[in-house]
């Protein structure tokens, strides 16, 4: 029988969908980790310890406020320094997605190239690269 997936594992698939329906986004996992590159460039580190999830973005608005928050910390390696944040959600926990949401969009505005950013409007939401068009 199949294990029935954790809040923060639904929260990881539906973030990742978002994540990857920016303009040329795409999946990579170096480190054996996954994350959410635009060209060659990393907006979004995803991992989920012990079915929890971990998520690193660049917050160069938001980050003094994000850090606030429980959950949050600089992310490692000296990545804080530029503005990274990660947060870590136990397996029973439920994310804020609405907020994490923002927070992807913000990385990516952050570290995609101009011409790109130009193409994504504030008030469009992302779609999956899965989804279809309607007729």
């Amino acid at each position: 029988m199949a294990r029935k997936k954790s809040n923060a594992q639904r929260c990881e698939n539906a973030l990742r969908a978002f994540a990857l329906g920016f303009p040329e986004a795409h999946e990579d996992f170096p480190w054996g980790e996954r994350v959410v590159k635009v060209r060659k460039k990393v907006f979004v580190f995803m991992g989920h310890p012990g079915g929890g999830l971990t998520l690193s973005v660049k917050l160069p608005e938001s980050q003094t406020v994000a850090l606030m928050l429980p959950f949050t910390e600089p992310t490692g390696y000296g990545l804080g320094n530029s503005g990274w944040i990660t947060a870590r959600f136990s397996e029973a926990e439920r994310p804020p997605e609405d907020m994490l949401r923002e927070w992807i969009e913000e990385s990516y505005r952050a570290v995609a190239p101009k011409k790109l950013v130009a193409l994504v409007s504030i008030d469009t939401p992302r779609k999956p690269k899965t989804a279809r068009a309607k007729k």
